[in-house]
């Protein structure tokens, strides 16, 4: 079996819609649906599993930067290999950039890329489309001491609503992703807020009265549902 060359791409990301298990992508899994690295460690790992019985895939890992561009800050071992039917297999990322912030979180994005076998007898004459499936969930780079909890850090956030928009404003350390926002009964988009910073939503036409939402925990599950405290 070889591994075809020509192949089409699509995008499995993970983390922004709260999904509960982890992410996978035709039989390939990835062990978090986010991934959380604490800076003081020297290396943090990361399961690939292929759950399916027949299929191998050639998988490729890498990260990108808060921007979707390939990073230098992150060794990924090993980058490229082969995943046997029902096997799993564990990736080691290692962080050799240089210091960041240390009052924050930074945002980077872990890429895994699984790309299908090929026989080609079997495809023979035949017309066949072929996919290549990449999962891509958030890396989180967390400094130690950071000055509160990240479980404490939804009851912190704040509202206000102007203009026709709900700003959300994080006053915390961590990257906060709201989801089932909704404004008087409205739903709005999910979204994510950066540390110490701010985001705008358009309401829609007539929305007004409570702000309720939920956030999504460092293990990718969904807290309770709260009301915003409004500014």
């Amino acid at each position: 079996m070889k591994f075809s060359q020509s192949l089409l791409s699509l995008t499995l990301a993970a983390g922004c819609f709260a999904p509960t298990m982890a992410a996978m992508a035709g039989g390939v899994g990835l062990g978090a649906t986010r991934f959380i690295y604490a800076e003081s460690a020297s290396q943090s790992s990361l399961s690939v599993t292929n759950s399916n019985a027949q299929e191998r895939y050639l998988i490729q890992a890498w990260v990108e930067d808060d921007r979707g561009h390939k990073s230098a800050d992150f060794v990924v071992t090993p980058p490229l290999f082969a995943s046997a039917p029902k096997s799993e297999n564990t990736l080691r990322i290692m962080y050799t950039g240089k210091s960041l912030p240390q009052d924050r979180e930074s945002l980077y994005w872990m890429n895994v890329k699984a790309i299908p076998a090929v026989n080609k007898d079997a495809i023979k004459d035949k017309n066949t489309l072929q996919l290549a499936i990449l999962s891509r969930i958030k890396l989180f780079m967390r400094p130690e001491g950071l000055d509160m909890g990240e479980a404490e850090a939804a009851g912190q956030l704040r509202f206000h609503q102007a203009g026709g928009k709900l700003t959300i404003i994080n006053p915390t350390p961590y990257y906060e992703t709201l989801v089932n926002l909704t404004v008087g009964g409205r739903k709005l988009p999910n979204t994510m807020v950066p540390p110490d910073g701010q985001q705008s939503l358009i309401l829609l036409a007539g929305s007004s009265g409570d702000v309720r939402f939920q956030t999504v925990n460092d293990y990718g599950a969904v807290t309770p549902q709260q009301s915003g405290q409004m500014q």
